[in-house]
């Protein structure tokens, strides 16, 4: 029974490759060179919004790899659990893989994936991020360095005007706090809002998925393990390329995408997934600048003070964009 249901997922997914012209000819990988590895681990943190990365398992076994796995990694260590080597790729927020590279973590990023992710929610009384001052912020799962540059952006200074309630005490629940009127705001990423949203609960006062700057810029980048990307050169380019085709997937088929990944126990809630892959643009991996999104989140961090390294040397020593211009030229992006 269990090879009957990968054997129809694998399909499944193929035809809506098929259908949205994202299988490659043959030819292409005889280009390439034979891959050096057939095996792949990708993380897996429970957002729907990483639903490129979970709907490519089976265009990567269209690739050539035989052995891909998905691994439960904490969301708020990406980068570092890449860097030790425990997953090989993932897709995760520009500000982590910077901080992580920061603090000496052996990764590289290789493309942009996505734009938007995060909302920032607040009771009626709320209009603006400038009126948080003196308020208190709720942050579950979302990284808190993010509230911190959004605050900076009005001028509001994040450690002495915003007060922070974080879940790292597991017996507190800021999505709820918030919920229940005791703190005034709330910043979360997919299914969070699409939550709050459901329940009627607040109103969004920044989407960084249309209100800038950060919706000039990706969200999420695709980042490898340093080691695997220099041994692997070949797998590591079919990674990507399998990735960026199922983005594209994402945006043309958002519904049946989301059945995939709720079927397949990536995420729980068909409705929010559906939701999350219908509102943000998965389409933009053509069109935005992956080394601005870095030079941008780099250069707010460094201003702040929440990283020692300069952007340009985050670029020329952590980023590698070969194998996205390669991908881009064969794709007609």
């Amino acid at each position: 029974m269990p090879s009957m249901q990968t054997r129809r997922r694998f399909l499944t997914t193929l035809s809506l490759a098929g259908a949205a012209g994202l299988v490659r000819p043959p030819l292409a990988s005889a280009a390439e060179g034979a891959l050096e590895t057939t095996t792949v681990r990708i993380a897996k943190l429970g957002a729907a919004c990483l639903a490129p990365q979970y709907v490519a398992e089976e265009l990567l076994r269209a690739e050539g790899f035989t052995d891909i796995r998905y691994v439960d990694t904490p969301p708020a260590a990406i980068g570092e659990t890449i860097g030790r080597g425990e997953v090989d790729f993932s897709t995760a927020f520009a500000m982590d893989p910077i901080q992580a590279i920061d603090g000496g973590a052996p990764i590289v990023m290789l493309a942009g994936v996505h734009v938007g992710c995060y909302e920032l929610l607040a009771s009626e009384a709320i209009r603006s991020v400038k009126e948080l001052k003196g308020k208190s912020v709720g942050l579950q799962g979302s990284p808190p360095n993010l509230l911190a540059l959004m605050a900076a952006h009005v001028g509001l200074n994040p450690t002495r005007d915003i007060r922070w309630v974080t879940s790292t005490d597991s017996s507190v629940k800021p999505l709820e706090l918030f919920a229940e009127g005791k703190i005034e705001a709330f910043l979360g990423f997919a299914p969070e809002p699409q939550e709050l949203r459901a329940r009627h609960i607040g109103h969004v006062i920044v989407n960084s998925a249309v209100d800038r700057p950060w919706s000039q810029y990706f969200c999420c980048m695709l980042t490898g393990n340093r080691e695997y990307v220099r041994r692997y050169p070949v797998a590591t380019k079919r990674v990507l390329r399998a990735v960026l085709k199922a983005a594209d997937l994402c945006a043309t088929e958002p519904a049946r995408v989301a059945r995939n990944i709720v079927d397949r126990g990536f995420v729980d809630q068909y409705d929010y997934a559906r939701q999350t892959l219908s509102e943000l643009p998965y389409d933009k991996w053509r069109e935005y600048d992956a080394e601005d999104t870095i030079r941008f989140y780099a250069l707010r961090l460094h201003e702040a003070g929440l990283i020692k390294s300069t952007p340009n040397k985050i670029i020329a020593l952590n980023t590698d964009w070969r194998f996205l211009d390669e991908v881009k030229r064969e794709l007609k992006a």
